[in-house]
């Protein structure tokens, strides 16, 4: 059933707590699928590069196509999630980009693996503004940034533990048995979405969705200082997330020395810190929320204190211990976390009509992170020493948190101009 547009003015929940939990677990799932199937190539790279001859540069190539379509799609894919029922695009996105992750598993080509990642790119796109409207839906204001914070924690539980099993199944069925079981679940996981999802029967915000997306929207998504506060906070967020993805490991094994199974067992400890940031971060806003402190301070205070934290990056730069490098770069990663809700100012502050828009603006701002920050961290490091791309990732978590602090401003909706507020009524 569709949802009506009589909104809840009340702000209160008009779905169950169970329908809600269930909702919240979906969306969860979805998230640690999405990331199996970015990071599945890192485990295969080995493998696939000696199986069908691939120099260094194609592999990196390869490693970083799915960025480039991710974020040139964010746009299009928000506009996608503003103008298509959830039910039908969440699906129909999960079966296409599993089917490119299968089909890596068939091919013997670096031009047909290449193209397969940028399609994954391309499908995943749309994901994460549909997660945010999804919760925007179904959860009142003061229970959303909880929400936000548990489906965005499945892309840390995934990092932390998917490594390794994603590592056994290449074990026994080898690197395109990885890719083909990888899909299969993908695949799979589509048909329970369609079979159980369904709209809400009355959304909780009302009038989000709009007839028709032009560019006059997409010129006012990205003509508002305040919504380039979060846009360039999320380029920053993804930065910090993007060193620990690409360049973390070989930090610790080439420039720490440390071996590599003692550096798989340390690397883990920081993907821990940042899911329980993550999980802190919402249940500590929502909770400001619910005791009546404003927005200003219970929604950017995570933000804010988890930047701050992330800057302590840098002390891994002045110790030679292993046990004090790994405790800089938890408290760093979660400082990440803390500031991972970063999808409830979507809500915030985008009008009601444009969160699917606003949404992929800001993720394909952020996606960016995944284009420029590893190639950053490579001219940095090309001498042999790592401290500047450590004092790069610090630079950026001061970025974020002036972002926020002078460019987002006063918590409030964005108000639409004049002709474009027609256009949408």
């Amino acid at each position: 059933m569709a949802p009506t547009q009589t909104g809840n003015p009340m702000n209160q929940p008009i779905q169950n707590s169970k329908q809600r939990f269930g909702i919240l677990t979906m969306i969860f799932v979805s998230v640690v699928i999405n990331y199996m199937d970015r990071t599945n190539i890192s485990v295969a790279a080995s493998a696939l590069s000696e199986d069908l001859s691939l120099t260094s540069v194609q592999m990196g190539l390869l490693f970083s196509a799915f960025g480039w379509t991710y974020s040139i799609m964010q746009i299009p894919g928000g506009i996608a999630v503003d103008k298509i029922r959830i039910r039908i695009l969440y699906p129909f996105i999960l079966v296409a980009w599993s089917i490119a992750t299968l089909i890596q598993g068939l091919v013997s080509s670096f031009a047909a693996i290449l193209g397969c990642r940028m399609a994954i790119g391309v499908f995943e796109a749309p994901s994460y503004p549909c997660n945010n409207k999804i919760v925007t839906q179904w959860f009142p204001e003061n229970e959303r940034a909880t929400a936000i914070a548990v489906y965005t924690s499945g892309q840390f539980i995934g990092l932390a533990f998917l490594f390794p099993l994603l590592a056994i199944i290449q074990a026994q069925f080898g690197w395109r048995g990885l890719f083909i079981m990888s899909g299969i679940v993908g695949i799979v996981w589509a048909v329970v979405w369609y079979t159980l999802y369904r709209d809400p029967e009355n959304s909780i915000t009302p009038d989000t969705q709009t007839t028709s997306v032009s560019l006059k929207e997409v010129k006012f998504a990205f003509s508002v200082k305040k919504l380039w506060g979060i846009y360039i906070g999320q380029f920053c967020l993804g930065g910090v997330l993007m060193f620990f993805l690409t360049w973390f490991p070989t930090y610790l094994v080439e420039y720490r020395q440390l071996d590599f199974i003692k550096s798989g067992f340390l690397a883990s400890v920081p993907f821990l810190a940042a899911f329980i940031g993550v999980l802190v971060s919402g249940t500590f806003s929502d909770w400001l929320v619910r005791r009546g402190v404003s927005a200003e301070v219970a929604r950017k205070t995570p933000m804010i204190l988890g930047m701050c934290l992330t800057t302590f990056i840098i002390g891994a730069n002045y110790t030679d211990d292993t046990f004090w490098i790994i405790v800089f770069l938890s408290i760093a990663f979660f400082g990440n976390g803390l500031a991972s809700i970063a999808w409830i100012f979507v809500s915030l502050l985008s009008p009601n009509q444009y969160l699917g828009l606003v949404g992929g603006c800001m993720n394909f701002i952020g996606g960016l992170s995944a284009v420029f920050t590893p190639l950053i961290i490579g001219f940095l490091v090309q001498d042999g020493d790592f401290k500047p791309a450590l004092v790069f990732i610090c630079g950026l978590a001061v970025t974020g948190m002036l972002s926020y602090l002078f460019l987002v401003g006063k918590i409030e909706k964005v108000q639409i101009p004049v002709h474009l507020k027609v256009k949408a009524a």
